[in-house]
C-alpha cells in the first residue's frame, strides 16, 4: 500500500475544511482557486491547489496551499542536516497556510503539515512528517496567547507528556530571527523528521502514530485561531496601529525569505514561485533603526510577548 495515498486524502480534506472556516469567519470574500500541474521531465513534477482570499472584511490576505510534488533529488535545504538523503528521489506533499488580517489587533497565523518519502534502488525508503503552527501578534493579549498554546497542548496530549514541551521549545527556537535577535511571534508547535528520527519520548514512531499526530496538529489549527479572530476582529484601531502592523510584517518577510525551510525547499527545488511566495503580506514597511516609545503598547509587544513564556500553564 502506498504511504502517500491516505496522507494526500487527509491533506486535501484539511485544505477544504480550513478554507470553508476562513470564508465563514470573513463573511465577505471567497477564495480564488488556482489548480496547477508540473509534467514529468523537469526538475520537479506534480500538482497543487492554491487557494487565495484577498480584500476580505476580516482578512487582508489568506493563502492555503496544497501541493504534491516529485523529484529526482532533494535540494540542499533538505539534505544539509540529513546527508543520508542525498541521491534519493522523493515525493513531498503538504498543506501550508498564512493568514494576514486587516485589523492589527488580530494576530497573523501560520500552519503547515507535510509528509516526505525518499527512495533509492535497493534500499529501504525513508519517510517522515513535519509541520506545526505559530502565532504572530502585533498587540499581544494574554488570553489569546494562553488559548493558542493550550489548544496546541491539547493537540499533543494524546501522544504523551513530552510532546508539547519539546515541540513548543523547537518552535521558539525555529521561528527566531537571528539577525534581529528576536522571535517572530509567540510560537506554538514545530516538528520535523518525525518517523525518521526518534520522537520526543525517545522512541521511533511508526507510520500510524506519526500520521495520527500530523492529523491532530492539522485539526487543532482552526480551533486555536478562529476564537482569537472572533474576539479581536472588531477592536478599534487607527493609523498608529496600522503603521506598526505593517512595520512588524517586515519581520515576517525577513524570516520567510532568509530562514524558512519550506520557502527555501520550494525555491531550491524549482517549485511554483507564485504559490511559494503566497505567504508574504500584500503590504509591508521597513523603517531605519526604529524603536518603540518606552511605555507604549508597541513596546509591550517586545517586553512581554516577544519573550518565550509558558503560556499553557
Amino acid at each position: 500500500m502506498s504511504l502517500t495515498l491516505p496522507v494526500r486524502d487527509y491533506l486535501l480534506d484539511l485544505q477544504a475544511r480550513i478554507c470553508a472556516a476562513i470564508e465563514t469567519a470573513d463573511g465577505s470574500a471567497r477564495f480564488m482557486h488556482d489548480d496547477w500541474t508540473r509534467p514529468p521531465g523537469g526538475t520537479l513534477s506534480g500538482e497543487g491547489r492554491t487557494r487565495v482570499l484577498t480584500a476580505g472584511a476580516v482578512f487582508e490576505q489568506a493563502g492555503i496551499n496544497f501541493s504534491h510534488v516529485r523529484g529526482e533529488s532533494l535540494p540542499p535545504s533538505a539534505t544539509a542536516h540529513r546527508p543520508e538523503l542525498s541521491g534519493r528521489r522523493f515525493e513531498a506533499l503538504g498543506v501550508s497556510l498564512v493568514i494576514h488580517p486587516n485589523n492589527p489587533r488580530v494576530p497573523t497565523s501560520h500552519a503547515n503539515v507535510r509528509f516526505f518519502i525518499a527512495e533509492k534502488e535497493g534500499e529501504s525508503p525513508i519517510w517522515w512528517f513535519g509541520g506545526g503552527f505559530d502565532l504572530t501578534p502585533y498587540y499581544g493579549v494574554d488570553e489569546d496567547c494562553q488559548h493558542w498554546h493550550r489548544t496546541a497542548q491539547a493537540a499533543c496530549e494524546p501522544f504523551g507528556p513530552a510532546v508539547y514541551p519539546r515541540y513548543k521549545q523547537w518552535c521558539d527556537e525555529y521561528f527566531f530571527l537571528r539577525h534581529r535577535n528576536e522571535p517572530r511571534g509567540i510560537g506554538g508547535l514545530f516538528f520535523d523528521d518525525l518517523g525518521a528520527e526518534p520522537g520526543p519520548d525517545g522512541e521511533r514512531w511508526d507510520f500510524e502514530r506519526a500520521f495520527a499526530f500530523l492529523r491532530s496538529v492539522g485539526d487543532h489549527y482552526v480551533p486555536a485561531y478562529l476564537p482569537i479572530v472572533e474576539r479581536r476582529r472588531d477592536a478599534v484601531y487607527g493609523e498608529r496601529e496600522r503603521d506598526f502592523q505593517l512595520y512588524r510584517r517586515g519581520r515576517y518577510v525577513e524570516f520567510n525569505l532568509v530562514y524558512d525551510r519550506g520557502t527555501l525547499f520550494g525555491l531550491q527545488s524549482g517549485g511554483r514561485t507564485e504559490s511559494i511566495l503566497m505567504s508574504l503580506p500584500p503590504l509591508v514597511k521597513w523603517r531605519y533603526n526604529w524603536a518603540p516609545e518606552p511605555g507604549s503598547e508597541e513596546a509591550r509587544l517586545y517586553e512581554r510577548y516577544l519573550v518565550p513564556r509558558e503560556w499553557a500553564r
